[in-house]
């Protein structure tokens, strides 16, 4: 019973009196990109954009991220939640109600958003609720969480448009992405920045539905 009790509080969002407390500081991160050498805190240039992507275990969706040509920089942490500053043992308790996400500078000169969010729709399944995979909690939820109006829209409508899709192929699952308006962002720990650069064999839970997203082509 204690098992099922605790498997149950992942997947279930804490509320103000039940989310830990977290801390007034920030846990110390990486400086700089390890891949690019580009700052991770920044200061970005000012031509670029921000959104925060939740795809699952962050340490894959990074990776998928930095690869696209006209994406600044990539960083991995929390965001979505009530918790400040947390620890990644932290987020995994299921009680700061942070979601792993990406943070995603990009120019949107060199590629557009209707692109990132047809990669973020594609390359994991958003239909499964508080996991991906067998990442299961309310850290692995599906995300989006937008620094502008234009970009809360896209985004909902590219949410519709992927429901409509997957509906046409007959998948039958109901896209569960969480969609807002960003609120804190905060940088994981420096061992999860570029994790999969600095581990190439390491764990990747990407996985998508294998059903097209018919935007930004």
């Amino acid at each position: 019973m204690f098992l099922i009790d605790m498997f149950n509080k992942k997947t279930i969002m804490p509320d103000t009196q039940t989310a830990l407390p977290g801390r007034d500081a920030a846990i110390p991160t990486a400086e700089t990109h390890f891949v690019s050498g580009r700052p991770l805190k920044g200061p970005y240039p000012d031509d670029t954009k921000s959104i925060l992507l939740g795809m699952g275990c962050f340490w894959g969706a990074e990776r998928l991220l930095w690869n696209i040509p006209g994406v600044y920089v990539t960083a991995v942490g929390y965001a979505g939640g009530l918790t400040p500053n947390p620890t990644y043992q932290e987020t995994t308790t299921g009680l700061t109600g942070h979601a792993e996400v990406v943070l995603v500078v990009y120019d949107p000169e060199k590629v557009k958003l209707a692109s990132l969010l047809r990669t973020f729709f594609e390359e994991h399944d958003p239909t499964q609720g508080m996991r991906q995979g067998n990442d299961i909690g309310t850290t692995y939820r599906s995300a989006i969480y937008a620094y502008d109006d234009e970009q809360l829209a896209h985004a909902k409508a590219a949410r519709t448009t992927f429901q409509t899709a997957l509906k046409h192929a007959n998948h039958g699952g109901r896209v569960t992405t969480e969609i807002g308006m960003a609120g804190p962002f905060y940088f994981a720990e420096d061992y999860h920045q570029q994790y999969l650069a600095k581990n190439p064999s390491g764990y990747c839970g990407l996985r998508g539905t294998g059903v097209s997203c018919p935007i930004g082509h």
